[in-house]
């Protein structure tokens, strides 16, 4: 409730007579660190967009996604240079960027009630709405791009920029998480401190775990896995009891259409 009203992201009105009101409710959820120990606890309101209507509620929606790719090249280039990598987290993201004419139902506990005609009108994008993604990553691009980072074209989620002496600083930001690194240290920090005027931010040190891949650093490089992903998988089917193999399937194996198996209700 501190982070809606510091960023003005809702405020109560009159429901307009030709407006509907987005549904809403609160997600607990419990942030868990790389290793499985609880980091915190967390609390979002979230709108219900599936019940927002296209070209009424909403328009665009598509926002770019950080490739896996590009998040391996950037930790190869860390480990052959010796960069160091610093993570951050945005907190509150999709409440940075302003919206027009989406109203949605009073949250519970808000310390108002949804009596006669009231609504929240929503100044800002919230968790949920089908253009949410889309408003803060237009918002975070813009924000780059006047720090004088160019965006890249094989990847729009990373951001780059040269300094004068030939130095390098990379930006990649997967919807709330980033990755900071390069060689030019000063533009590191300046940069963080830029960001931090616009956006809430949380420093989360050198880069640990991201988009399911841990990042473990050693003097004799990085070293990558993804355990706790295929864990949290391996949990989520109930298979943690499986036995273990070194190679679960052949490689280069061909499947091919079995033409003798009863066919399968494609629906």
């Amino acid at each position: 409730m501190g982070a809606l009203e510091r960023n003005e992201t809702l405020e109560i009105v009159e429901r307009p007579k030709d407006k509907k009101a987005v549904g809403c409710r609160w997600i607990y959820t419990i942030k868990c660190q790389a290793d499985g120990t609880l980091n915190w606890y967390k609390a979002r309101l979230v709108a219900k967009g599936y019940t927002q209507t296209y070209g009424i509620d909403y328009e665009e929606t598509f926002a770019p996604m950080a490739k896996m790719n590009t998040v391996r090249i950037i930790i190869s280039l860390a480990t052959h240079f010796g960069w160091e990598m610093h993570q951050f987290d945005v907190k509150n993201v999709f409440l940075h960027e302003s919206l027009e004419d989406v109203y949605m139902e009073i949250p519970p506990g808000y310390g108002a009630t949804n009596v006669g005609n009231k609504v929240c009108r929503l100044k800002k994008a919230l968790y949920g709405l089908k253009q949410s993604p889309r408003a803060w990553f237009g918002r975070f691009a813009q924000a780059m791009v006047s720090l004088g980072y160019k965006q890249s074209q094989g990847d729009h989620t990373l951001f780059i920029k040269h300094s004068q002496d030939g130095k390098l600083t990379l930006l990649l930001v997967y919807v709330d998480d980033i990755i900071i690194a390069g060689d030019d240290e000063l533009e590191k920090q300046t940069l963080r401190e830029r960001l931090a005027t616009q956006f809430e931010m949380k420093d989360l040190e050198k880069l640990k775990y991201f988009l399911g891949i841990e990042v473990a650093h050693s003097r004799q490089g990085i070293f990558i896995s993804q355990r706790k992903y295929i864990l949290d998988l391996l949990k989520e089917v109930d298979k943690l009891g499986c036995k273990t193999t070194g190679a679960p399937i052949e490689q280069n194996h061909k499947i091919e259409n079995d033409k003798e198996s009863p066919k399968v209700e494609k629906t």
